[in-house]
């Protein structure tokens, strides 16, 4: 064989070759290009082309585990690349700020934050080449002010804008004034964004286009009495939306023609408050509907191309919480009709850049309709970027360069499976309502090959009641969907989150439901298997709650951990008496500040181990159920060897077996006064000896009974029954006044917090005694809003 021959083989032969281990952003070429990705003998690999009549499927080699390989460069020497920006502006905050910004790094590119006043030491800021502040708190005085950033952009000498997304990434007002100031706005075209982000518009463009659509009332009379008509018309179940809305803002499901009224009011009210604009539309709502949508691609030089399709389904409050690339359960058939009315829908308005049409599926017909175009990068990006192995802010950055799209339709891979978790401060447990508070501890699973890890906090960071309660995102990539959701139960069991409540523990329930797994999902998920995803919380188990008195016995010794100075009887004894008698102490625990009859761990301290690390106790747990706490249940422990193993961890021996177990105190909040609400929580992560894995709970240390007596006094001094605020939040609107009789469910007081409306309502007949609140107002959590007296005979 000729050395030339030789050397091309062996070329083609390492072309061919599978990438070792998996990587979220293309292969970086010498010449600094992007490089083209294509599928070739990759397991678990499919392509298609949405020019083609059926899917197109690439043969898959079982024998090794398949990535993408680097394919020719799409650019050709008459079609020279074009230099990407120098430096650019992410007019953003959090994880997605963060997201942009790190690979604008690895590309090389200066990046410029701009921060809000409560936001001056956030993560995005820090890693930031440069940093501006732009106003105060609330977005409407620094995030969403136009004219503040295009004067930053100036100050920095940035040549583009990234818009992440919300705040104005779908604001045509934004790109238009960026473009006549001559700045680079990453992102589609203004006249794209005012045709989809119009729902009405939209779907006109689309019926238009051959894409299917939900039947319903989209006209610009917006009278309630013709939209009320619309909606018998169209038959209940009807959906009202926003016209120029997204992610569930001013979004309500109507049941009947009774609950209209009060749902458009409020519909229209979220509306005007996220976009500027209360028109809404009614379409008829399908009962089995699953969310499904397709991440498009269109360039500067008309062409566009479909990424596959991700599944949205399981949702809260009209809001996506965990999604998975491709969407389990679709024929290949179906999947590439999808893409294909993707590509019809960005081509009809002349798409550029990253986009997503979203569809609403029909579970029961297996028919799809056009719902909506995102023309922004989603949220939900990274399980597209997992699949197809691209790193979608590049392509962003290409394209908004004038540069054509890095790959054709029929070089973008699928490559395995992909699940994206959000960890969200709200507690699932009170309707998903989001809880804002510092991040006291943090503790995060390593990112490896298959799993993705998008923060934008660290700990000490606070969760402001301003912005959306967005924590992070999970990314967990498998060979299937199977593999890639053992990923992601591991991770959530690793992750650990102390100072706001979290859906950590929800979406860990949820990914191990045995219909989500078997890909049985449909938008009314979680209400259709709500007792299975809220099972009754069990009681803190012996086990549980002996782990939990040692570490506060062991730590209440301050020699226990990590003795700074050299041992001595002065610094090592301390309550302890000569003579070796045995020391023994009384701790008490309840479940919730509610509770009126604590659990007892009565420990008693017997010696130190031989090797001086581990002290050894005997234990009697003592449980009092509230129902008969005149008939406690006992259990004994003898001979149990604990040790801390660090100031947030416990190492214990107990049962012929070993277990190590995270504890995180809370102290109470000291301008307080001591109440059974304001004690000390201890925050146990523990394995759940039943199989559930690692799950979290926290136990309540009440005060002693005469620090509560004196908080008591104060508290009852000052305090009046009535409708409180569950969280920080600004008063919508207070729909009573005093003396007037109101009706058990009633809506007394809405709120408004994150950007999500809460509806306050009578828990009871009586009669308004007094207001403690008014339209505009800033409102603490716990604060006495409204009075409601009983009703006089």
């Amino acid at each position: 064989m000729q050395p030339s021959k030789r050397a091309a083989l062996r070329s083609l032969k390492r072309l061919s070759s599978p990438v070792s281990s998996p990587v979220v952003a293309p292969l970086a070429t010498k010449a600094g290009s992007l490089p083209t990705i294509q599928a070739n003998n990759l397991r678990g690999t499919t392509a298609y082309s949405n020019h083609a009549t059926s899917s197109r499927i690439i043969p898959a080699n079982t024998s090794t585990r398949g990535f993408a390989t680097i394919a020719p460069s799409l650019h050709s020497a008459t079609n020279e690349r074009k230099p990407l920006f120098d430096k650019i502006l992410i007019a953003n905050r959090g994880e997605i700020a963060c997201r942009v910004i790190r690979t604008a790094k690895r590309l090389g590119i200066k990046t410029v934050a701009v921060y809000s006043t409560v936001d001056k030491d956030a993560l995005h800021v820090k890693m930031a080449d440069e940093a501006y502040h732009i106003g105060a708190a609330p977005s409407s005085e620094s995030y969403l002010r136009i004219d503040k950033i295009i004067d930053v952009v100036k100050r920095s000498g940035a040549q583009a804008v990234h818009p992440g997304y919300g705040f104005l990434s779908e604001n045509a007002g934004f790109a238009e004034k960026l473009a006549k100031e001559g700045i680079v706005f990453i992102g589609p075209p203004a006249s794209a964004i005012v045709s989809m982000g119009s729902k009405s518009e939209s779907k006109d463009i689309m019926t238009k286009a051959g894409v299917p659509c939900v039947p319903g009332y989209h006209g610009s009379d917006q009278s309630p009495s013709l939209l009320a008509s619309q909606a018998e018309s169209i038959g209940y179940p009807v959906l009202i939306k926003a016209v120029m809305g997204g992610g569930g803002k001013g979004m309500k499901v109507v049941e009947s023609a009774e609950g209209f009224g009060e749902a458009l009011e409020s519909a229209k009210r979220e509306a005007l408050k996220a976009f500027g604009d209360e028109r809404v539309l009614v379409e008829k709502y399908i009962v089995r509907p699953r969310h499904v949508e397709v991440q498009v691609f269109g360039d500067q030089q008309g062409n566009v191309v479909s990424l596959w399709e991700r599944d949205c389904s399981v949702q809260r409050r009209h809001q996506k919480i965990i999604e998975e690339a491709p969407a389990p359960g679709i024929s290949e058939e179906i999947r590439a009709e999808l893409g294909r009315k993707a590509v019809a829908a960005a081509k009809a308005v002349k798409y550029e850049g990253a986009g997503t049409v979203e569809f609403i599926f029909d579970n029961d017909t297996s028919k799809f309709y056009f719902m909506e175009m995102n023309t922004r990068l989603q949220v939900e990006h990274p399980v597209t970027e997992m699949i197809t192995q691209q790193d979608l802010v590049e392509w962003q950055l290409e394209v908004a360069s004038g540069n054509p799209l890095p790959l054709t339709q029929e070089q973008i891979p699928r490559v395995g499976h992909a699940f994206e978790a959000r960890i969200y401060a709200e507690n699932p447990r009170n309707n998903f309502l989001p809880d804002v508070g510092p991040l006291l501890y943090l503790s995060t699973p390593t990112p490896s090959e298959n799993l993705r890890l998008e923060e934008g906090f660290l700990q000490g960071s606070n969760i402001e009641v301003y912005y959306d309660p967005l924590i992070s995102k999970l990314v967990a990539h498998g060979r299937d969907r199977i593999e890639a959701l053992r990923v992601l139960r591991k991770a959530l069991e690793e992750y650990k989150v102390v100072g706001v409540s979290t859906n950590i523990q929800f979406l860990r329930t949820l990914s191990g439901h045995t219909d989500f797994i078997k890909g049985d999902v449909e938008t009314s998920f979680i209400n259709k298997h709500f007792d299975e995803l809220f099972p009754v919380i069990q009681p803190p188990s012996p086990e549980l709650l002996l782990q939990a008195a040692l570490f506060i016995v062991l730590r209440d010794n301050a020699t226990s951990f990590a003795p700074k100075e050299p041992a001595t009887p002065w610094n090592s004894l301390h309550s302890r008496r000569f003579g070796d008698d045995v020391q023994q102490r009384t701790v008490m625990f309840t479940t919730s500040a509610e509770s009126t009859h604590p659990d007892e761990v009565r420990v008693i301290s017997r010696a130190a181990a031989p090797d001086g690390k581990e002290s050894i106790f005997d234990i009697e747990v003592v449980r009092r159920n509230n129902d008969s706490p005149e008939n406690p249940t006992i259990t004994k422990f003898e001979g149990v060897k604990a040790a801390l193993a660090s100031p947030t961890s416990i190492s214990c021996t107990f049962s012929n077996a070993k277990h190590l177990t995270t504890v995180v105190p809370q102290l109470p909040q000291a301008h307080l006064p001591a109440s059974p609400q304001n004690a000390e929580r201890l925050h146990i992560f523990y394995n759940d000896p039943t199989g559930n894995g690692e799950l979290k709970t926290t136990l309540y240390v009440p005060p002693p009974k005469w620090l509560l007596s004196l908080g008591g006094d104060v508290i009852n001094a000052s305090v009046k029954k009535g409708i409180r605020a569950p969280m920080p939040s600004m008063v919508v609107e207070v729909k009573v006044a005093v003396g007037e009789v109101v009706k058990k469910g009633q809506a007394i007081v809405v709120l408004e917090s994150m950007k999500t409306e809460s509806v306050l309502r009578s828990d009871k007949d009586g009669k308004i005694v007094s207001i403690g609140c008014k339209k505009g107002e800033m409102v603490e959590e716990g604060l006495e809003l409204v009075v409601i007296g009983e009703l006089e005979n």
